[in-house]
């Protein structure tokens, strides 16, 4: 059974001290769902604050990038073992925005992946189509190529969690519709089934994201292989992130 994750990110916002409140805001809500995750990625600069408020808390914490390198003369980067150290469980690779405004490709993806991994770290892989990619019907191919390039090498017992992202969706307040986001969700475990295999694509989380929000959350969540929600917005704010969290009710 795969166990529900609802993961933050909270790209460039929040100073330690309002990460730390953020977090506070957080735990009565973490704390009052059942066999879900909760994990939220702040900036680099307040991940010891969150990791040190979390503590003790079913709150898990990510880190929004690293480098596929250990170490080494990368002026401003931050390597896998730097997170895992600090007590990093989760890492987004590959946002859109990475891969739009840092040139990010799916070999750079995939070398992150991998290095996440090797760390005992779990890279939470984005993918997606633009707009213009969706209005070209192209959206199959796109993600295909996506998946076997940033996942390429990867084993079945990894902790990977992949993101379906419609970079048309990110932060537009367009969200993809509930029959959209399960017929992509749905053909990426078939892709995962040909480049892991059967049992470890049924265990693999693939969470959508894409203007996520607590009016949304629960049909979104009813479609058999959506496993959860990468948020943006939405979970800057405990009130909001906290309903997303407990969509149930």
């Amino acid at each position: 059974m795969r166990v529900p994750l609802m993961a933050g990110n909270w790209k460039m916002h929040k100073t330690q001290a309002e990460a730390t409140a953020l977090v506070e805001g957080l735990k009565p809500h973490a704390a009052a769902v059942k066999d879900q995750e909760t994990v939220v990625c702040p900036p680099f600069t307040a991940l010891g604050a969150v990791v040190r408020a979390a503590a003790g808390s079913p709150i898990g914490v990510g880190a929004q990038n690293l480098h596929w390198e250990k170490e080494g003369a990368f002026t401003g980067e931050v390597s896998a073992p730097m997170l895992a150290d600090l007590g990093c469980r989760y890492v987004i690779v590959g946002h859109s925005e990475r891969r739009q405004h840092f040139g990010e490709t799916d070999e750079v993806v995939q070398r992150k992946a991998r290095a996440a991994v090797t760390a005992g770290v779990h890279p939470i892989v984005c993918i997606g189509e633009s707009l213009r990619e969706r209005e070209a019907g192209t959206t199959f191919d796109v993600l295909e190529a996506q998946v076997k390039g940033s996942l390429h090498g990867l084993s079945g017992d990894s902790g990977l969690v992949v993101a379906y992202e419609p970079v048309w969706a990110i932060g537009t307040g367009r969200t993809a519709n509930p029959a959209q986001v399960q017929e992509v969700h749905a053909f990426l475990r078939k892709l995962l089934e040909g480049l892991l295999s059967p049992a470890a694509a049924a265990a693999t989380r693939i969470l959508y994201g894409g203007s996520v929000k607590p009016d949304n959350i629960r049909d979104l969540m009813g479609q058999p292989d959506v496993d959860g929600a990468l948020v943006g917005g939405a979970s800057l704010d405990p009130s909001s992130f906290g309903k997303i969290i407990r969509f149930r009710g």
